[in-house]
């Protein structure tokens, strides 16, 4: 690779573009249960201002979003939960950490420099675009030091995140460590933003991108040859994927709501397509990349390559993917496309410190645990928080600092100051893992995901349940035979947490106050619920949980929705986790299906055509769930819930060539003969 001859008058970097300053104004696994343990905008192509906002706030409706002021104060830690009391904490705005001996230190530098689209050329010939900024002297220069460079990848256009002036990028304000003797690179991956190529996501061929631009970074006349890589979501998934490759330079990396596997996690959860999220990303992407790149003036040539790259990608890879997974096309099986796009696929080729944040109301609510319990498995430094936030509100980070270490800004210099730059990070004062226990709102501190303070419990569903509110329960003992009917219901889950969970979070960030996203008893009444009575002692449970209801369809086809809810004394009710699953793909890998105590705790289905299998009419069999993993606890006086539904809207929707099949009413049975239940793993 090469980096173009430029025209910038920077005197320690080349590239071609402009040279701005910024003064201080702009500042699953074994089967067995684990043991313990600032800026002003210089463009040649300007947006005119409110079409640059409203791309900027539809960028960050996906995967970044502006500083979102301060989080809100956690209850104090208690003994049970070992929490750290958290600090408030707005994105990239440093904090006090209450609770270790750990503190930021104060800026190096107090104005930076952005060069921006350095040429990145590939080994094939394709040229990826890059911003550079770096601290800068009062002269307004770059300063001559080599410095450590952090990388961000994004498919997400870095101008015109950059136009939406105060969009946070990577999650945290790359200033922040820019003025403490870093150098951030922010790159178009290719085929998108100003990047020429055609963009196929994830592929091995934008893994293999992501390696070469970071060995690019470590050998050029302003880095010292250490890089480090921030991001959310895509930025995040990214760095998963150069890190597999083992790229010299690499030292460390914080993905923030990473995926591990695409199909499972996002694309078709429980065998119906996502069509909340997924056309909702793939034309942001197309939108954003169909923009003239801000050098096309200048570069007219480069310029319309780059444009027409990208307008064949959308036609050539984008449009017809989506076309084929909803006419039941191969993408809407799981096979070879999905394994190469999913870290889960390489994640045992990381061997880099690396830095985890999910969210239990995210997009990879199911994939980041499994990232995270894989690493620690190979035994990577890795450290994961876990909080009760939806994708928009883990890519922009501004919630990180509840947890109790500090702001998301403060956390990523922690990490590298300790990886990269060999500064002390007290990291052994941060838990491997730190949690959000929905119900109590403390932060619980664990060494493990899955540890041996959990064991495995199973509830039975009992007796009959019925649309409108007639509730079947929900016992530790011997259940009742019942049989009840889930209507298909084309509005359940329309106004839901979980609507809001698989469109990204946007629709409660534009509808805040609308009272169906924290409590479901209006959607409970489209379908079937089992309750406990009320509790005599708290439930706490972490992990997933999979529910296994025996079923029956006149089609011997259908859907399975299902939530697990918190149903407070006042008759609130509180979703905490959910998950789906097609009854003809009820297939169960038991060997790579995931045990508690001899439990089926996780359920691994192969969603495939060869495995998909229609019941014979009206006979009755077992369809294991797999619900996405949480961390909660019902308290005393309140009971759990199972509500079961046959439509989640606007989530999930049949391939039309399953639609008809699958739109039908749904027989759960219960009873001895037929034990349906939930499995959770309970702490002692």
């Amino acid at each position: 690779m090469t980096l173009a001859a430029g025209t910038d008058s920077d005197p320690g970097g080349t590239g071609s573009g402009s040279g701005v300053t910024h003064g201080p104004a702009g500042s699953l696994l074994p089967r067995a249960r684990e043991g313990p343990e600032e800026r002003e905008i210089h463009m040649h192509v300007r947006l005119p201002r409110r079409a640059a906002a409203l791309v900027a706030a539809a960028v960050a409706a996906t995967t970044l979003a502006p500083a979102s002021g301060p989080a809100a104060a956690a209850p104090a830690p208690t003994a049970e939960t070992a929490a750290a009391t958290p600090a408030a904490a707005a994105t990239g705005a440093p904090v006090k950490a209450a609770t270790t001996a750990w503190k930021p230190r104060a800026e190096q530098y107090r104005a930076t420099h952005t060069t921006r689209d350095l040429v990145i050329r590939m080994d094939d010939g394709v040229e990826l675009r890059a911003d550079l900024v770096r601290p800068a002297t009062a002269a307004g220069t770059p300063v001559g030091t080599r410095l450590p460079v952090i990388i961000t990848i994004t498919a997400y256009n870095k101008t015109v995140l950059a136009a939406g002036g105060g969009a946070v990028l990577a999650g945290a304000d790359p200033a922040y460590l820019v003025k403490r003797g870093y150098a951030q690179l922010t790159v178009d991956a290719r085929g998108t933003g100003s990047s020429e190529g055609t963009w196929a996501a994830f592929s091995a061929r934008e893994g293999k991108d992501a390696a070469a631009v970071v060995a690019w970074a470590a050998k050029q006349p302003w880095s010292n040859g250490k890089v480090g890589m921030t991001g959310a979501s895509y930025m995040g998934i990214s760095q998963l994927f150069a890190a597999a490759r083992q790229p010299k330079g690499l030292k460390a990396i914080f993905p923030q709501v990473p995926a591990a596997d695409v199909y499972r996690d996002v694309v078709a959860s429980g065998g119906q397509i996502d069509v909340g999220f997924i056309p909702l990303w793939m034309g942001l992407v197309t939108a954003t990349g169909v923009i003239p790149p801000a050098y096309g003036l200048q570069e007219p040539v480069a310029g319309f390559k780059a444009l027409t790259d990208h307008l064949q990608g959308a036609l050539g890879f984008t449009l017809p993917l989506m076309l084929q997974a909803v006419l039941g096309g191969e993408p809407a099986y799981d096979g070879p496309f999905y394994r190469e796009r999913s870290p889960i696929t390489t994640i045992d080729k990381v061997k880099v410190p690396t830095f985890l944040v999910g969210g239990e109301f995210d997009l990879f609510q199911r994939g980041t645990p499994l990232v995270f319990e894989r690493l620690q498995r190979n035994k990577v430094p890795v450290k994961m928080i876990f909080g009760p936030w939806d994708h928009l509100q883990g890519s922009s980070g501004a919630e990180v600092g509840r947890a109790g270490y500090g702001s998301l800004a403060e956390l990523q210099l922690r990490w590298f100051d300790h990886w990269i730059k060999g500064r002390d990070g007290k990291l052994g004062t941060i838990a491997p893992l730190t949690y959000y226990e929905q119900g109590s709102g403390r932060w619980v501190k664990k060494p493990r995901w899955i540890a041996s303070d959990l064991s495995a419990r199973v509830l039975k569903l009992s007796g009959t349940s019925a649309v409108g509110g007639k509730a079947g329960r929900l016992v530790g003992g011997k259940p009742a035979a019942g049989s009840s009917i889930v209507p298909p219901v084309p509005v359940t889950g329309l106004c839901t947490r979980s609507a809001n969970q698989w469109t990204a979070g946007l629709p409660a960030a534009l509808l805040k106050d609308l009272p169906c996203f924290t409590d479901n008893r209006l959607n409970d009444l489209g379908g079937l619920t089992f309750d406990t009575a009320p509790l005599a002692r708290p439930i706490r449970f972490q992990g997933p949980v999979n529910a296994r209801l025996f079923v029956s369809s006149p089609t011997g086809d259908g859907m399975l929705s299902v939530a697990i809810e918190d149903v407070a004394p006042n008759g609130k009710v509180t979703r905490l986790t959910g998950g789906w699953q097609v009854i003809s793909h009820r297939t169960l890998d038991k060997k790579r299906s995931r045990y508690l105590d001899g439990k089926l705790l996780q359920a691994w289905h192969p969603f495939t055509k060869a495995t998909q299998k229609n019941l014979p009419g009206g006979k009755v069999a077992a369809v294991d769930v797999e619900v996405f993993p949480t961390g909660a606890v019902v308290k005393r006086g309140h009971k759990l819930r199972i509500a079961v539904q046959a439509f989640d809207v606007p989530h999930l929707l049949s391939p039309l060539t399953s639609l008809l099949g699958q739109l039908v009413p749904v027989t759960v049975r219960t009873g001895p003969s037929y034990p349906s239940s939930i499995t959770l793993a309970v702490r002692r």
